[in-house]
């Protein structure tokens, strides 16, 4: 995973590092009672009922963890398993296997200009992750260009044009108008830019909001009249703090949309980082990126192992 330290940054302070340090209160809830209930005695129905509701306080839900536990009785009548300590690496494995099919990183290199439309309710990180976005794929070479979407909001408007200026992209904007129009100007000077990714905020809608719905609706509609088979990514941004409710996000904003992948933001704020394998037992959508930090660099591509390793570590 390419991983982009800051000029003179500390050994240690490398993605895994902020990775472990941003899942401290996930892990607290999780890996505390895991270690102490894995520590020693026999495998018995106490066992998994504890088990099941550290899964619980973590938010992995009520699916997951069936599944969760279902895999660890099968390794106990297959394997002939009967002190706790020998389950951990199952679990761990078990955790792995749950969460590896939506760990599909995004390829931006099938379109050019390669349009990504972000998503997701109020403050969930939509501007805030599209600036860490920028910086990530300027990492690998890619020239940027960001489109002014969100035209409810003019801290958005403000906000996104001061990562441009922190990271030398031009940014397509409008004091005040519709927001598709916007967007499809930011793709008609990309097109003539030569540009390789353009990145569309949107305005925060909440789901029960139905009309705001369906002016998000327009804006997808408009992008593909301004490059056909557009956008090529449509990035739903989740708030790790909301919990299941992340859930009913991805449903409402998917039939929308037709969401092709996930943000999950502000893993370093919650003790519900388990809810990545709630979202992976209830939806194929992939998890594109997490964030763990408000440093740029804080937002790096979702691996599987990585995060499970973090988690349990």
């Amino acid at each position: 995973m390419l991983s982009f330290l800051k000029s003179g940054q500390k050994p240690g302070t490398g993605w895994g590092a902020r990775l472990k340090a941003g899942l401290a209160r996930t892990r607290k809830v999780l890996n505390t009672d895991i270690t102490e209930l894995f520590s020693g005695g026999a495998i018995d129905e106490a066992f998994f009922d504890e088990l099941e509701t550290i899964l619980l306080l973590a938010d992995v839900g009520v699916s997951a963890t069936d599944y969760l536990i279902t895999e660890l009785r099968s390794a106990v009548k297959r394997k002939g398993l009967r002190e706790r300590q020998e389950l951990k690496r199952t679990l761990h494995d078990a955790l792995v296997g749950l969460l590896k099919p939506i760990a599909v990183p995004l390829d931006v290199n099938g379109h050019k200009p390669f349009i990504i439309m972000l998503a997701g309710v109020n403050g969930a990180g939509k501007t805030t992750s599209i600036g860490k976005l920028a910086k990530y794929y300027q990492a690998q070479g890619k020239s940027i260009l960001l489109a002014a979407g969100d035209t409810f909001r003019a801290a958005a408007r403000e906000q996104l044009q001061a990562w441009g200026e922190r990271n030398n992209v031009a940014v397509i904007a409008q004091q005040s108008g519709d927001a598709a129009a916007v967007i499809f100007d930011a793709i008609t000077a990309a097109k003539a830019r030569g540009i390789d990714i353009v990145l569309c905020d949107t305005a925060g809608r909440l789901p029960t909001q139905l009309h705001l719905m369906e002016e998000i609706s327009k804006v997808k509609r408009v992008i593909a009249k301004a490059m056909p088979g557009a956008p090529h990514e449509v990035l739903l941004v989740l708030d790790a703090n909301t919990g299941q409710n992340a859930l009913n996000q991805v449903k409402a904003f998917n039939d929308a949309l037709g969401v092709t992948g996930l943000v999950l933001t502000k893993l370093d704020g919650t003790a519900k980082g388990g809810v990545i394998a709630a979202i992976a037992r209830a939806h194929t959508v992939p998890v594109r990126f997490i964030g763990v930090g408000e440093a740029v660099d804080d937002l790096q591509p979702f691996v599987a192992a990585e995060f499970v390793d973090a988690l349990l570590g």
